[in-house]
């Protein structure tokens, strides 16, 4: 496993932004409030931009520490092709190409087609898996884990 989130960058898009009154793991999708700060990103397969938290370079930090609530965040808003590292949700399989999309809090769910009836979000695929990774048997309901992911 790579020691950055981000993994392979084109175009370096990096911003810095406060984190809302809640701890932001990098590898988290988030997005930005009406206030100007970021969190989770809250709408479960939903529209979202890619934009994820990574590690906090600047203050010596690994992907493994999270940023204290209402922390300044490092972020990166990749671009297509792009690769990082994101967080799977619990009880989610990835293969190799499946489609992911944001399970609402700041992780990422396989994407599954929505029925006709329902609401569709033309943006909600962010990326596609370029590794597998199996997390259906956790017990642990809050259990994430890292997957690299290609920007779409």
């Amino acid at each position: 496993m790579a020691n950055s989130i981000i993994i392979k960058s084109y175009v370096k898009v990096q911003e810095e932004y406060t984190a809302t009154a809640v701890a932001t793991t990098p590898g988290m999708l988030l997005e930005l409030t009406s206030a100007g700060t970021v969190q989770a990103h809250s709408t479960a397969a939903g529209d979202a931009l890619p934009m994820f938290a990574f590690e906090d370079e600047l203050q010596g930090k690994a992907i493994t520490d999270n940023y204290a609530a209402s922390a300044k965040v490092q972020v990166i808003i990749p671009r297509r092709g792009d690769q990082i590292q994101a967080l799977l949700a619990d009880g989610q399989t990835a293969t190799i190409g499946s489609f992911l999309e944001s399970n609402g809090a700041g992780a990422l769910n396989v994407y599954a087609a929505d029925a006709p009836s329902e609401t569709s979000y033309p943006d909600s695929i962010i990326g596609v898996a370029l590794e597998a990774l199996d997390l259906s048997d956790s017990a642990n309901l809050t259990a994430l884990g890292r997957i690299k992911v290609r920007i779409m």
